[in-house]
């Protein structure tokens, strides 16, 4: 896999991912980071999975740190011109399609379970998964996101 990320846009997406993960939980994205550490090095090594997605009619996903790009056997490059919808299969598509027009409304959910696919087609159960939408600096939305540190190979 490609563990080098496009360090500008990771950046920006990464400030808004942590920014906007505190404001709708309260609680910090990447705990314990201590002065002079990278934020964004620091969140693509993380041991838990963070991906999202922008605002297209059919979002593309934007970032996967190393955890993502692994479960989904992807490059970064492979996965940011992926379109999110994908990494469910056509099954559950109609259920992931609820679960972000829930978050949509309400901002964030946590505890959420589903079933995903890898690019390879290899199947995993997610669990107590946190969705968020992600905002600008002006409060706009300008994606979703969704962390988990649980997963099952089905």
């Amino acid at each position: 896999m490609n563990d080098l990320i496009p360090s500008e846009p990771a950046s920006r997406q990464v400030a808004i991912l942590v920014r906007s993960y505190q404001h709708w939980t309260g609680r910090p994205l990447v705990p314990e980071i201590r002065p002079g550490t990278e934020l964004a090095a620091r969140l693509f090594a993380a041991p838990f999975v963070v991906v999202s997605h922008g605002t297209e009619a059919d979002p593309i996903l934007n970032y996967g740190n190393q955890a993502a790009l692994t479960l989904w056997e992807m490059t970064w490059d492979e996965l940011t011109r992926t379109p999110s919808r994908l990494t469910a299969e056509a099954p559950n598509r109609e259920e992931r399609a609820r679960l972000l027009d829930q978050v949509t409304r309400q901002g964030f959910i946590d505890n959420y379970s589903g079933v995903r696919i890898s690019k390879s087609g290899r199947r995993f159960r997610i669990e107590r998964a946190i969705v968020w939408n992600l905002l600008t600096d002006t409060g706009q939305v300008c994606g979703q996101a969704a962390t988990f540190a649980q997963w099952e190979f089905l």
